[in-house]
């Protein structure tokens, strides 16, 4: 800690002592001129000067003393942050903070409870508002990875009569190349806990039009009956809360394949009426609480979203603007008369005049309009944005793809909508200009590529998707300071990270565009503070892995999307092709880890495809294969051991975890380790020099779960959580190599988790 009364006397002493010598050369000035001859006169400013050269020198001292120990006390601060983590936390207990990151697709507020809101995400589950610590909690970590599908949020519904029953719908796909069908869950407890509903059908938690809504709805006048918009199987109804359900096979709209019926509006005012979008086909009412429908004339066929108003009148957004229904008529009352597509829309509960909309579909800005008479006229809202994740650029502030907006019941002028990384809301939708924050505390959403934590440096540094990737600088429980392309080149996505061995300061990244179709890489001479872009790359090829030489940082071979890999001598000034290796898989969505580097010989890489192992030991140029009798497995990680030369570990998910001790000329299997989906190798504990083994997998005798091995895989101990099984498609594990215990997991849309056990 910095002692600023130390530091403030130092400089109030440098000070007096300067202002001191001043009046005491003036002063010897004075005595010795009193002569007035000339060597008088030169003897007294001689005087002057030495005085002044004496009196700087003690105070500048004074001064530089100062300085150094605030920068002594910064360095300490910044190591400290650099390191800062929680001790003994079970794995999927605790997120490492990065603060959104991912579409939030829904959010709720129940209109009898202050506070108690609700959140739905594309990828990464459902949360709850927690007031008190102002921050979200995961209802849906339970998952296991078999279940994986359930965190994608098709939809989510409260019982508008009981605030601790919810309802959600859950999957992420309705593709043909999916397997998995979603469902719905039921909690009595706002979330705690789930009941697993009878009814299996194709979700879309993260498919086309997924931020329009709400497909799910229960009746305000019967909680017993329920709603439900598929996307392929048409409207299905509940009489009994959800335990059973039905088809409505009277429903006559002819929805858009793959998007279906989108939102389900019941009246809160009139016993029966109710609502239903079928997206393509236009907007269909039923005043029988949906046992028969039929369609509204002049209904826009791409209607996104409904609000109803306590007055009856029904509002909706659509691909052309926005629509009023009332009295059997429609009328135009898009905001000026703008032609674009609107999506988010909320009515007052309090004031049924006041709505407001959103420009929707929309990369860039998302403006915010407010009418407060029924849509005869418009303001637009001008926006201050104040973001508590120091990270978030320009364009995430910018509110892109606006998916839902709401009025809080229960608070006066207070709003909240949500985009494509977060959650906002402001105290006073009325001000000029409105003033939002945005709320990620818990919501951690990203989907990770690559995680890397060297023996110096940071502790962690992520590469990530859609928001670039990141230099832990504050530690794992506070937010990182910047991305990547804060100080280097900017990546939409970045692959993956490595590091040199015996210099791991200097590191590797490689990632690109998506949007444009653009990739490359960078180096790092500072541990991935910051970046500089590759001198020069082969043209059109997506980079996707790394291994540097363990001696050398200038030499490193990449892997290419659907290409041969390319290898550099003179620190990527210069590529040759590499020879004797299969193409490369295609497209970023990959996660498997093909090509490692010797942790001892710099001239020796490795890399496995299809079954077979091959080996370079001219530093990359050429590989030849030294193995061609291992399994076939499209899931796969190709680790090397720290410190032990030719030592290659290789983990085939449902086929196990094997190891090599020649260079891959022979690999045994372990005999326990039933599955392998991730491991890493971490610091060894205390008197030891075998690296930690970590494992997300299968024990015979133990069960599937989080182990480690302190022994080489002969015994394990679970490390995890069995209720918090990190079960969002985990992609990539990573263990440190400074602090014995701690290891890490990313997943496909619930971040990065932590333990230190």
């Amino acid at each position: 800690m910095i002692d600023w009364f130390v530091i403030a006397g130092r400089l109030i002493t440098g000070l007096v002592i300067f202002a001191v010598g001043l009046t005491l050369t003036n002063l010897a000035y004075g005595s010795i001129t009193k002569l007035g001859t000339k060597k008088a006169r030169f003897l007294g400013q001689t005087a002057r000067i030495a005085i002044i050269i004496l009196v700087s020198l003690i105070a500048l001292e004074q001064i530089r003393s100062t300085i150094s120990i605030v920068n002594i006390a910064y360095g300490k601060l910044q190591v400290a942050n650099v390191l800062d983590y929680q001790k003994n936390v079970s794995l999927g207990q605790r997120n490492v903070f990065l603060g959104g990151g991912g579409y939030v697709t829904g959010i709720y507020l129940h209109p009898l409870q202050k506070d108690l809101v609700y959140i739905k995400t594309d990828v990464g589950g459902f949360y709850r508002w927690n007031p008190d610590e102002q921050s979200w909690q995961p209802l849906t970590d339970h998952f296991p990875l078999e279940q994986s599908n359930y965190y994608g949020g098709e939809a989510l519904a409260l019982d508008p009569n009981n605030p601790d029953i919810v309802y959600i719908a859950a999957g992420k796909f309705t593709a043909d190349w999916w397997p998995d069908k979603g469902t719905m869950f039921k909690s009595t407890d706002k979330g705690e806990t789930w009941t697993k509903l009878n009814i299996d059908l194709k979700m879309g938690g993260n498919e086309d039009l997924r931020w329009l809504g709400e497909r799910l709805a229960v009746n305000p006048f019967n909680s017993n009956m329920i709603l439900f918009g598929s996307r392929l199987d048409g409207l299905w109804k509940s009489l009994d809360a959800g335990a059973t359900w039905s088809q409505v096979l009277s429903f006559p709209g002819k929805p858009k394949a793959d998007i279906g019926i989108t939102a389900i509006a019941f009246s809160k005012q009139v016993l029966g009426l109710v609502y239903a979008i079928a997206y393509g086909d236009g907007i269909y009412q039923s005043t029988d609480s949906g046992f028969t429908w039929s369609k509204i004339p002049g209904s826009s066929a791409e209607a996104k979203r409904l609000g109803l108003a306590s007055n009856g009148v029904l509002y909706v957004t659509h691909s052309s603007g926005v629509s009023k229904y009332t009295n059997g008529a429609w009328s135009n009352i898009t905001p000026f008369k703008t032609k674009d597509t609107f999506n988010a829309i909320s009515v007052n509960p309090t004031n049924p005049n006041n709505l407001l909309v959103s420009l929707g579909e929309n990369g860039q800005s998302s403006e915010i309009y407010q009418s407060l008479d029924g849509g005869t006229t418009w303001t637009k809202k001008k926006k201050s944005m104040n973001t508590t994740v120091p990270w978030w650029s320009s364009y995430m502030r910018s509110n892109p793809w606006i998916a839902a907006i709401e009025f809080d019941p229960q608070v006066t002028d207070r709003v909240w909508f949500t985009d494509w990384y977060g959650i906002w809301r402001t105290e006073d939708i009325n001000a000029n200009p409105v003033t939002w924050a945005n709320y990620q505390q818990g919501h951690e959403e990203v989907v990770t590529f690559t995680l890397v934590s060297p023996p110096k440096g940071a502790l962690l540094l992520s590469g990530v998707a859609d928001v670039d990737g990141f230099y832990h600088d504050k530690g794992l429980d506070a937010y990182p300071s910047k991305t990547f392309g804060s100080s280097g080149p900017s990546f939409q996505d970045t692959y993956h990270i490595a590091y040199c061995e015996t210099d791991p300061l200097k590191m590797v990244r490689v990632g690109g565009n998506r949007w444009n179709d653009t990739y490359t890489g960078t180096t790092s001479i500072d541990g991935g503070r910051t970046w500089k872009p590759f001198a020069s790359f082969p043209e059109k090829r997506m980079l996707k892995r790394i291994a540097i030489s363990a001696t050398d940082p200038n030499i490193f071979i990449v892997t290419t999307g659907g290409g041969q890999p390319v290898v550099t001598t003179d620190g990527g000034k210069s590529w040759k092709n590499v020879s004797g290796l299969p193409d490369g898989s295609k497209g970023p969505w990959d996660w498997s880890q093909p090509l490692a580097a010797d942790k001892v010989d710099g001239n020796t890489f490795y890399y496995y495809a299809e079954g077979k192992f091959y080996r370079s030991t001219d530093k990359g140029l050429s590989f030849e294969t030294v193995n061609a009798s291992l399994p076939n497995e499209w899931w796969h990680s190709l680790k090397t051991l720290p410190g032990v030369k030719g030592e290659v570990w290789l983990s085939l998910d449902w086929q196990g975890l094997y190891r090599s001790t020649d260079g891959g000329k022979t690999f045994s299997k372990l005999e326990k380790v039933n599955r392998a989906h991730l491991f890493a190798f971490g610091k060894p504990p205390n008197g030891s020099t075998i690296p930690a083994l970590y494992l997300y997998g299968k024990i015979a005798g133990k069960g599937e779960g989080i182990f480690r091995s302190l022994d080489r895989g002969k015994t394990w101990d679970f490390i995890g959580d069995r209720q918090s099984p990190i079960g969002n498609n985990p992609n990539v594990m990573e263990a440190s190599k400074q602090q014995f215990g701690l290891v890490f997991i990313g997943t496909n849309g619930r971040g990065i988790y932590y333990g230190s056990q």
